[in-house]
């Protein structure tokens, strides 16, 4: 990236520069090489926080930029967790079963130890059997390659599906909300291979590092996460900002015109769809380990269109805007359902901020819609100057909230 496209984006230049400071000082507020003024549990907020970010400049790619609703990318993300899950789990409960067979007198043989092995992970679902999905949870590579091949290969076999057939529109949003629920369904059966309704726990505890404390583990993962946000941040910035920015604009604004002038309008949608699901699997990865457990309720289809929500309000069609929505709605809905903040009464009845946390949110998304269509990003467009596109009665689009008039002149 040359000097002359931080000139021309001075946003992009901006942001990094924000998310480095904002490492730092957490780093120095953290008990693991800081003044302890942030506890363990809030830099894993913080971390998880960065890695949701991340997944919604997925979305933003492909719903802000390319005009394509997909209520399913939160599978993607829930799939990257599961991958990575398993070899935490089988790792962690591999050292946990040698330590406990040395103890026999005999060294242990591998059949006894994976025998054990199976044992402790899938007991609490009646099984001692190690399933076939677990063939390579033994290393670390492989899942890893895993984490992205498998969530990258279904949506590009989906995606095939969907877009050759020309499916848009809330039509792909609802097969993609489709997919989504078949998959959660699948996973909540105990013979699907990850432990049914129970999903997968202790992930928190990375093997070989047992006495390590979680102080370090913590930052070491929200350092992971900046960094692959801002990397994440600094390549999607790079590539909308060049042709290929200009055809997906193209496509969102008037995909007929596009597809008229010869561009394979279906390859690039398959493209984005293929490379924002590797994005969201990749934020999973991060964010699971953090979290600590995953289960099949993570892949529920509220998840994603929580994601869309997290784009709107910040203000879709530009990359800060995705990260300043997810960000905001995240550490907010972390203060509202942390059980803290005291109840009001209201006449016979009483607020409670856990239970009524959620109506909120629809109740701000709705808002947003309505009476701020560039979301909170849109203040910046103030502070630029940057005036509405002038329409002289006649539309360049259907995404309002989107900056047309400037994307066609850059």
């Amino acid at each position: 990236m040359s000097r002359s496209f931080f000139a021309k984006h001075p946003s992009v230049l901006i942001f990094i520069a924000v998310l480095a400071i904002f490492t730092i000082m957490v780093t120095l507020a953290s008990d693991a090489y800081g003044f302890g003024w942030l506890s363990t549990s809030y830099i894993k907020t913080l971390g998880k926080t960065l890695s949701l970010c991340l997944v919604a400049l997925a979305m933003d790619l492909i719903w802000g930029y390319a005009g394509i609703l997909t209520l399913g990318h939160m599978a993607f993300f829930a799939l990257g967790g599961y991958l990575i899950g398993m070899w935490l789990m089988y790792a962690r409960t591999e050292e946990i079963v040698v330590q406990a067979l040395a103890h026999g007198g005999l060294p242990a043989t591998p059949e006894e130890i994976s025998q054990g092995i199976a044992s402790q992970i899938f007991g609490v679902v009646g099984t001692s059997d190690l399933p076939a999905i677990w063939s390579f949870a033994y290393s670390l590579p492989l899942q890893l390659a895993l984490a992205l091949a498998v969530p990258g290969l279904l949506a590009l076999v989906f995606g095939w599906l969907a877009f050759r057939s020309r499916v848009t529109g809330v039509y792909l949003s609802i097969l993609t909300q489709a997919m989504t629920l078949a998959l959660a369904l699948y996973l909540y059966q105990n013979d699907s291979g990850l432990r049914g309704n129970n999903g997968l726990s202790g992930l928190q505890n990375l093997p070989g590092l047992t006495e390590t404390s979680q102080d370090l583990v913590s930052i070491w993962f929200f350092w992971a996460s900046a960094l692959a946000l801002g990397l994440g941040y600094l390549t999607l910035a790079w590539a909308v900002s060049g042709k290929f920015g200009s055809v997906i604009r193209a496509i969102r604004d008037d995909e007929a015109r596009v597809r008229f002038l010869g561009y394979p309008v279906e390859l690039y949608k398959l493209f984005l769809f293929t490379l924002t699901a590797l994005i969201a699997a990749l934020a999973g990865v991060l964010y699971y380990p953090q979290a600590g457990i995953i289960n099949p309720a993570e892949l529920a289809p509220i998840a994603s269109i929580y994601l869309a929500v997290w784009v709107a309000i910040g203000g879709r069609g530009r990359l800060y805007g995705a990260v300043i929505g997810a960000a905001f709605v995240s550490l907010l809905s972390s203060v509202f359902t942390s059980g803290r903040l005291p109840n009001i009464p209201l006449g016979p009845v009483w607020l409670s901020w856990v239970d009524w946390w959620l109506v909120l949110l629809g109740a701000a998304f709705v808002a947003v819609t309505l009476f701020a269509p560039k979301g909170i990003s849109g203040v910046f467009d103030r502070y630029q100057r940057i005036a509405p596109p002038d329409r002289k009665g006649a539309p360049l689009g259907p995404a309002d909230g989107s900056l047309q008039k400037q994307e066609a002149q850059a």
